[in-house]
């Protein structure tokens, strides 16, 4: 025991000794600058702190070898140079109150670190100022020196970690770590729409651009719109609902992809406070909650949104690398989250993304095919053939019932007018522009989804009492936290109330559940409420078994539908919320163009 922890039992008292500043500038280098793309992250938000209207940003070798990054913001003079590379030297705020900020650097720390474990070397020029250079090897710093430059500042990092060569051994291939660089880049690029941002590789001596993102122009959503179709790609912005949405000094901002457009990872979930990119647990909770119902928990979704608030009522001052922040009011903050895009997806009502006819589209599309020789059919085949081509009047058999035509009007219905079931399965229905396929048992358990949610928020859970309560013994915070949400339980059908020390009394659970471990239950909140700070545990079982009622209650596959019926159900689609998608995140119809059937079949 004593050999794995040496200085316990030691006879001799340890000593306490103050660091040498080089040390300790090491140490704190660790904490801000944990790869690669942790410096440029550092040094892309100092050009955007200065007021950079374009950045430009390469690297070498992953960034182990060179990271440059070329602005035209404000710049420094040969004074400033000097305190820039001081620790906890910053133009970016007074020190008096850490709440006020409106920056995205304020701890003084980013260059004085990259100059402990790298070889950084500066130059910049202030409006109204000569140009100069500054350079700093493993922590030295050398004077400050004249330079060429037309405005902006020039920081150039070379060699990372060669003072701390332990760190190099962690570090992962340069192509994994240049796809962090590119990363982090989309990310800043995102929350600065109208600024220019380009990224290139320069690895071998040879240019590579990897992003290229101008400056927009114009209004908020639409600067945004145009730099996440750049960034993120036409799908996401052709498939984004727009969220804007305000409670409480707290404004949501920013696009929420349709359902049908979700991912198999979490991979496209950018989260922004104050235009800050972080990554916060509470938020993408809270991302994760407002789409729980309309996609399975194998899929994830894909959103882009900006959190404004006060500077007071968060806390961005957790963590050195600043991608943490903690709210005043936590709830609140989630509140929003989830009420705003559930309810821009409920206004989606039944639309699907474009992806999803597109890769109808995409299966359907044939191989080219091949031909040899001894493929090609001899004259008698081709005569014959002509000869089967001819008209022929006589009424074949029908493949299936057709409906009559419809009248002119019905076609201007967004889902069109009924022309056929096929295979007692599918509707195919007639737009103005095209045609759509109907899963007819998808799309009506959707709708009984829906009709079931509403009759219980208009009725409310009904509960069953138990014959004999259920005791749970707990510890006194857990227990605690129950029961500041029994108001909130009681309402979904779950009734608890202390029961002395630190137990709790189930007396009531949803009777939608049936017969239930109450005890199960509770520690599955209490989970939730650990990760989140909130549960939606109870309310997405009581969903669950009304998704399972709604798949038992609606039209089965197999059974033959009249024209009535199926026009009816396509009513009913345009006018429910989230029909574009069944109860588990497929979707229930593909919609196809006829320009786009026509390419199918070579015609254009």
């Amino acid at each position: 025991m004593n050999a794995e922890r040496p200085n316990i039992g030691s006879p001799e008292r340890p000593v306490i000794r103050q660091l040498s500043e080089d040390a300790a500038n090491r140490i704190a280098a660790g904490e801000v600058v944990e790869r690669p793309a942790s410096a440029v992250k550092e040094l892309v938000e100092n050009a955007l702190d200065a007021g950079a209207r374009r950045i430009d940003v390469s690297f070498a070798d992953g960034g182990k070898t060179l990271i440059r990054v070329a602005d035209d913001g404000c710049g420094m003079t040969a004074a400033d140079l000097p305190l820039a590379l001081a620790r906890h030297a910053t133009s970016k705020i007074d020190g008096s109150d850490l709440l006020n900020i409106h920056s995205f650097g304020f701890r003084g720390e980013a260059l004085p670190s990259l100059g402990a474990v790298g070889r950084l070397a500066i130059i910049s020029r202030a409006e109204g100022f000569e140009a100069v250079q500054i350079s700093v090897t493993g922590g030295t710093i050398a004077p400050v020196r004249p330079a060429a430059l037309n405005r902006g500042s020039v920081v150039e990092l070379r060699d990372l970690f060669h003072a701390t060569p332990a760190r190099l051994k962690f570090l992962r291939t340069d192509r994994a770590e240049a796809q962090a660089i590119g990363d982090v880049m989309r990310r800043l690029a995102m929350a600065a729409p109208y600024v220019s941002f380009t990224l290139a590789d320069v690895s071998g001596g040879e240019r590579r651009e990897l992003l290229r993102a101008d400056a927009e122009q114009g209004e908020l959503f639409g600067a945004l719109s145009g730099r996440l179709a750049r960034v993120l790609g036409r799908d996401f912005a052709d498939n984004a609902l727009p969220i804007d949405a305000e409670r409480e000094g707290l404004h949501l901002t920013g696009f929420a992809a349709l359902p049908t457009y979700s991912r198999g990872a979490a991979v496209e979930q950018f989260l922004f406070v104050n235009a800050r990119p972080v990554r916060d647990k509470l938020l993408t909770g809270a991302l994760r909650a407002a789409y729980m119902d309309v996609l399975s928990r194998d899929r994830h979704p894909a959103a882009v949104l900006y959190l404004a608030c006060a500077p007071d009522l968060v806390d961005v001052n957790v963590h050195p690398a600043k991608a943490e922040v903690r709210f005043r009011d936590p709830a609140q903050a989630r509140g929003l989250i989830v009420s705003a895009l559930r309810h821009a997806l409920a206004g989606a009502g039944h639309r699907a993304s474009t992806t999803v006819a597109a890769e109808t589209l995409a299966a359907m599309r044939p191989e080219a095919p091949r031909h040899y020789q001894m493929d090609r059919p001899s004259g008698s085949a081709i005569r014959s053939a002509y000869a089967w081509q001819a008209p022929i009047f006589a009424e074949a058999p029908a493949a299936f019932a057709a409906a009559p035509d419809p009248a002119p009007e019905a076609v201007d219905f967004p889902l069109g007018a009924a022309r056929a079931q096929l295979h007692e399965n599918w509707i195919v229905a007639q737009t103005a522009d095209g045609m759509v396929i109907v899963d007819q048992h998808a799309a009506h358990e959707r709708l009984v989804y829906e009709r079931l949610k509403r009759q219980m928020a208009e009725n409310g859970v009904a509960a069953q009492a138990l014959l004999i309560p259920e005791i749970v013994e707990l510890s006194p915070g857990d227990a605690a936290r129950l029961l500041e949400l029994a108001p909130d339980l009681a309402r979904l059908g779950l009734g608890i109330e202390p029961f002395g020390g630190s137990a709790v009394a189930v007396r009531e659970t949803p009777a939608l559940l049936g017969q239930i471990s109450a005890a199960a239950l509770l520690r599955d909140i209490l989970d939730e409420l650990a990760d989140l700070g909130d549960s939606q545990r109870l309310g997405a079982r009581i969903d669950a078994v009304l998704s399972r009622m709604a798949c038992h209650g609606s039209v089965r596959s197999g059974r033959q539908m009249r024209v009535e019926e199926m026009n009816a159900l396509l009513r009913e689609m345009e006018a429910t919320p989230n029909s574009g998608q069944c109860n588990h995140g497929r979707p229930t119809y593909v919609d196809l163009k006829l320009a786009d059937i026509e390419r199918l079949f070579g015609r254009r």
